[in-house]
């Protein structure tokens, strides 16, 4: 199996690009834990109470239980009923989660030296979805459109609300000359919704706002709206509950037209509802990011087979570049 160079098949790759966590950890090796519960678990964070709450409800979704916990807390409220262990269980779960997530998250400033060039890595594709919850690619994008040089992404918000009209963001107005949808699959901590089920974006100043998005699930005024956790099976159900990722999932990951290059993402298990989407969409031109380890040929051999089940035997391209060539991401 060839492993390509990236300068080698950009020109090839306009479409679209699927962004997994290892670009998160290229940028920062701290988000390179196996899970974020995992990580909350082995450094002690989880208490008998929270574990019992994942366990009841069978699954690793830090974002399902906070929210029937949440609801619950609030249901009670309403109706005047005094119930001291519903409020301490979702205190607990929200507390277990704003500590894990500050404990792994790095700062912007840790990360700004790679801005500029996932920037001119990133804006030559038309649409881009990231599968991470953190806040790295924000940033970047933050970055790119303050540089004022033409191109612009937009995520489809319209201030904190997104627009269902989604498609109309890819007219370029103004002085634009080209600009990137992006797109978040499984959530993003800069996404909340609030007790009645609104969904909105929290908007801070790029230096704070980490600090801002944890400051509001610690007012107990949000909670966060992202998948992070579980099964295929598991994460689809969880999509399926909030209109932003079902949107999403429906609309925008058949419509990433005819390539995709696929960028740190292992394609596990629980990452197969994706590729089906994408695959239904029309996409049969893959370009796959390998990264060195000693068993690329296995890791290629096996990405190749589940794109090629993905696509229902149609007749698909398939071909692997390094993660570590120039040009590529992170790398200059």
């Amino acid at each position: 199996m060839e492993i390509k160079k990236w300068n080698d098949i950009k020109g090839e790759y306009k479409d679209g690009l699927l962004l997994g966590n290892g670009a998160s950890i290229a940028i920062d090796d701290s988000f390179s834990y196996k899970s974020l519960k995992k990580h909350a678990i082995d450094e002690g964070y989880f208490t008998e109470q929270v574990q019992a709450l994942f366990d009841a409800f069978h699954t690793e979704d830090f974002e399902l239980i906070l929210r029937i916990v949440w609801h619950a807390y609030h249901v009670n409220g309403a109706l005047g009923i005094s119930d001291n262990q519903t409020k301490n269980a979702y205190e607990a779960v929200r507390d277990t989660l704003i500590t894990s997530v500050r404990s792994v998250h790095c700062l912007r400033s840790a990360a700004s030296q790679y801005f500029e060039n996932v920037y001119s890595f990133s804006k030559n594709f038309n649409t881009i979805c990231s599968l991470n919850y953190d806040l790295t690619f924000y940033w970047v994008i933050m970055h790119g459109n303050d540089i004022k040089d033409g191109h612009i992404f937009k995520d489809c918000f319209n201030g904190k609300i997104f627009d269902d009209e989604w498609r109309k963001y890819r007219d370029r107005i103004y002085s634009q000359k080209k600009c990137t949808l992006l797109f978040y699959p499984h959530g993003n901590l800069v996404f909340a919704r609030d007790k009645i089920e609104n969904e909105l974006k929290i908007r801070a100043d790029n230096e704070e706002l980490l600090d801002s998005i944890l400051s509001k699930w610690e007012q107990g005024s949000y909670i966060p709206l992202f998948v992070s956790e579980g099964t295929s099976e598991q994460k689809i159900k969880s999509i399926q509950s909030s209109y932003y990722l079902n949107t999403v999932y429906r609309e925008v990951l058949t419509d990433m037209n005819e390539s995709l290059v696929i960028y740190g993402c292992g394609l596990g298990e629980h990452d197969l509802h994706i590729i089906n989407r994408v695959c239904l969409g029309g996409t049969r031109k893959f370009a796959v990011s390998v990264f060195p380890d000693g068993n690329e040929e296995a890791f290629c051999n096996r990405v190749s087979q589940i794109i090629e089940d993905a696509c229902s035997n149609e007749k698909i391209e398939i071909e692997f570049f390094s993660a570590s060539s120039d040009g590529c991401w992170k790398n200059t």
